[in-house]
């Protein structure tokens, strides 16, 4: 027997409506973009956190080197902490920072590494953390449903004193720099113009030599100065400075004459009180049995028109000398481990004759070395030799050294620097340990 099943039209109909086909695929779908827009919404917080974790890093780091350049490493420490807070709330992201995670040291820019020292002014590192070791960990949204309900975030920074490689060694002036022929330019040696540079011919720039300027356009040489002018084309840089420093003289001679020892040099006893003296004359003539070794010297011109001269063949060694007067140096005097800083605004506030020596001839050996820092200008007009010293002017420099005198020298003008000829102008690398800086800061890491 044959049996016979009909299906009615409702039937039929329903088998044939595709309508609803793809609502289990959707639901699937759903739940895919679903667990995909938790996990970018999960992954942007974590960025988000991971950012300010590291403007967190980074402020604390700069705050506490700033301080500590000034201030013990409490101190410090508790400054970087208050702007912190400031910027991310305990309330809200817990201990992000503490005091342990804020470290001083020294910093490599050769190895890129940095070394805790906690006696060090020169490097600071700060670490931000949220983490579930300090119950501040970032939560998640949806990626706790998939069995991850937290991250571990932290940021590092890294800030390190550093100095313009022209302001170590080199001749830097807000005003034009103004080289004339047959100089040798020695490897590393710099010349920098916050305005422009001027180089006339027969010059010889070693590989290495920096020439820089903000526009290079500006560079001032003859029609055939890059052909009588070798290496001078390889050599050139362009940029400016913020020469700091020359902000710095009130604080230099404010810590001289209290004796800090941040700005002493090492042959000065800070213990020894200063040696104050009025001079009445208007030339008062000095040699060195007016002076007593390792101590600091102040010497008060009480005359309008009262200057201070240093005698011919004079040798002045191991004193710090804060002056209000002009001063005039004779014929080869020699100055060695002196300070010499004068607050006169003369244009030749200090004037030296034929021959004069700054710094010890001792082929860049540690100490020996000479600081002379004036309100006003300087002049050297022949045969001056500088062997690890530092001339700062917030006016000008005008210089004729002789063939082998400069090997380790750092000029730094306000105004201009007009240079010599017919000398050998080689970087000592050290032998710079007493020069005055100001302080620049760089992150690193």
């Amino acid at each position: 027997m044959r049996l016979s099943v009909r299906f009615g039209p409702r039937l039929r109909d329903f088998a044939r409506d595709a309508r609803g086909f793809f609502s289990v695929f959707s639901l699937y779908a759903l739940v895919v973009m679903i667990l995909l827009v938790g996990f970018a919404l999960d992954l942007a917080n974590h960025y988000s956190a991971r950012t300010q974790l590291q403007v967190a890093a980074d402020t604390a780091a700069h705050a506490a080197l700033v301080t500590r350049r000034r201030e013990n490493a409490e101190e410090a420490k508790d400054t970087a902490l208050v702007l912190h807070s400031a910027n991310m709330s305990p309330e809200r992201f817990g201990a992000a920072l503490t005091e342990d995670d804020i470290e001083f040291g020294t910093w490599s820019f050769a190895n890129r590494t940095f070394t805790p020292d906690p006696d060090s002014r020169t490097a600071a590192r700060a670490t931000a953390r949220m983490a579930s070791s300090r119950a501040n960990e970032l939560r998640t949204f949806l990626l706790r449903f998939a069995g991850v309900s937290a991250f571990d975030v932290e940021a590092t920074a890294v800030f390190s004193v550093y100095q313009p490689a022209c302001l170590r060694e080199g001749f830097v002036a807000e005003g034009r720099v103004d080289m004339q022929s047959n100089n040798n330019f020695l490897n590393g040696f710099c010349i920098h113009s916050n305005d422009h540079v001027r180089i006339n011919q027969n010059n010889y720039f070693e590989e290495g030599t920096i020439v820089s300027m903000p526009d290079l356009d500006k560079l001032d040489i003859p029609n055939s100065g890059f052909e009588r002018n070798e290496g001078l084309e390889a050599a050139l840089r362009e940029g400016s400075i913020d020469i700091r420093i020359l902000n710095e003289f009130d604080t230099i001679r404010t810590g001289l004459l209290d004796r800090d020892p941040n700005y002493l040099p090492d042959y000065i006893d800070p213990i020894d009180p200063v040696v104050y003296q009025n001079l009445t004359r208007n030339n008062n003539s000095l040699t060195a049995a007016d002076f007593t070794p390792n101590r600091v010297h102040e010497l008060t011109c009480t005359r309008s028109n009262g200057s201070i001269s240093i005698p011919n063949n004079t040798v002045i060694s191991n004193v710090v000398i804060v002056t209000n007067c002009p001063i005039s140096m004779g014929q080869s005097v020699q100055l060695e481990d002196v300070v010499l800083f004068t607050t006169s605004t003369d244009s030749r506030s200090i004037d030296g004759a034929s021959g004069v020596n700054l710094g010890k001839p001792d082929d860049c050996a540690p100490g020996g070395g000479v600081q002379i820092l004036t309100m006003g200008g300087m002049r050297f007009p022949s045969a001056m030799g500088i062997f690890g010293g530092q001339l700062l002017a917030q006016g000008s420099i005008e210089f004729a050294a002789r063939a082998d005198g400069i090997q380790g020298a750092s000029m730094v003008a306000g105004g201009e620097i007009d240079g010599t000829s017919n000398s050998n102008m080689s970087l000592c690398g050290t032998g710079m340990e007493g020069n005055f800086e100001a302080d620049y800061f760089r992150m690193v890491l």
